[in-house]
């Protein structure tokens, strides 16, 4: 075993997380826990995993359940993609967990890191993982330059990965160099004053840490204007799944008109989605702004979202029909919306208003 990897497995020893998906090697916990934790904190995680696994303790379980229940579950953690490709992937191995490295990464939604993950701590294969936290501590060991988005990086941070890890113990390695990156060699601040690997460390002889790693390639993000009509027609509302390969697949929405800017009011009413609601009779719809400017991130796009409530006399037949606004919308009654699996920015909004 080299020094560097005793070193890990020394600090692991003391200062690992005792986690819900540790001291198990249930294939079917550590790929849940694995899928999770892809671009999530694991503070963010632990509660999702915890009523993951309690709803769907194991592969039949979750090939059985209908995709909107699996979604439901998911609602708040971001990356939809995830969801779908899980529940598919279960379905796909029908009742039984592959045991080689292959036939794991042949699963939907599992690359290189997961597939190595789940073999190394479930089958105690040697397999490395490879993700940002490794990126970061191996850069900064090493103190290479090679940018991690590059091609030549991934391959030269994959070999030196497999080439420093203690194929004696991957399941322990491969878990103490994830969490010795997310608790010791930090994305920012890191603690290099009680490094155990200080001695070593080129990056923070060079005094170049909070340089490494390197990225050739800035992440381009885009905006969106969203303006989200909230339906109302006595107990009822109108909800719409999104479809398609855009943001948010397969989760509900309301009624959304997006344009390419920020529009006013006026412009706002205006609109041909709305000109169905624009009578002037005494029993005439009832528009009013609930919010304006809310600004929602995400990894490569900002949404700049707008709600308005309408509301629609009980003999609302005749504004519905035939509205682009309401097309392929579901009426549902407003106290069953929390059955519906949606996006953060719907939810946040359903807890301040409804």
């Amino acid at each position: 075993m080299n020094r560097f990897a005793a070193t890990l497995l020394e600090w692991y020893s003391r200062y690992g997380r005792e986690l819900p998906w540790r001291g198990t090697r249930d294939p079917y916990r550590i790929w849940i826990s694995e899928i999770i934790l892809q671009q999530t904190r694991v503070e963010q995680g632990y509660d999702y995993f915890l009523r993951f696994v309690s709803r769907f303790p194991d592969l039949e379980s979750l090939a059985a359940a209908h995709e909107d229940e699996v979604m439901k579950y998911w609602q708040g953690l971001g990356y939809y993609s995830r969801a779908r490709n899980l529940h598919a992937a279960a379905r796909q191995m029908q009742g039984h967990f592959p045991t080689t490295y292959e036939g794991v990464r042949a699963l939907k939604g599992v690359g290189d890191y997961t597939a190595a993950a789940i073999c190394s701590i479930a089958y105690g294969l040697p397999h490395a993982v490879v993700d940002g936290n490794v990126y970061r501590v191996l850069a900064r060991y090493h103190g290479i330059e090679t940018p991690i988005d590059s091609t030549p990086g991934r391959k030269f941070f994959a070999a030196l990965a497999r080439d420093m890890m203690d194929e004696a113990h991957p399941a322990l390695y491969n878990q103490a160099i994830m969490d010795f990156g997310a608790m010791q060699c930090t994305p920012r601040q890191p603690r290099c004053g009680e490094c155990p690997l200080a001695d070593s460390c080129v990056a923070l002889a060079r005094k170049c840490v909070d340089d490494l790693p390197m990225k050739q390639h800035k992440t381009k993000t885009t905006d969106r204007y969203f303006i989200y009509i909230y339906v109302r027609t006595g107990a009822y509302t109108f909800i719409r799944k999104r479809t398609g390969s855009d943001i948010w697949r397969n989760l509900y929405e309301l009624p959304l008109i997006e344009c390419d800017r920020a529009l006013g009011e006026e412009e706002i009413f205006s609109l041909p989605e709305m000109k169905n609601f624009q009578t002037g009779e005494e029993k005439s719809p009832v528009i009013r702004c609930l919010q304006r400017g809310v600004r929602h991130v995400l990894s490569h796009r900002v949404i700049h979202a707008d709600f308005y409530e309408l509301l629609l006399p009980d003999d609302a037949g005749r504004f519905c029909a035939d509205t682009p606004l309401l097309e392929n919308c579901l009426r549902v009654k407003v106290e069953e919306l929390g059955s519906y699996a949606v996006p953060r920015l719907i939810q946040a909004f359903f807890e301040k208003y409804l």
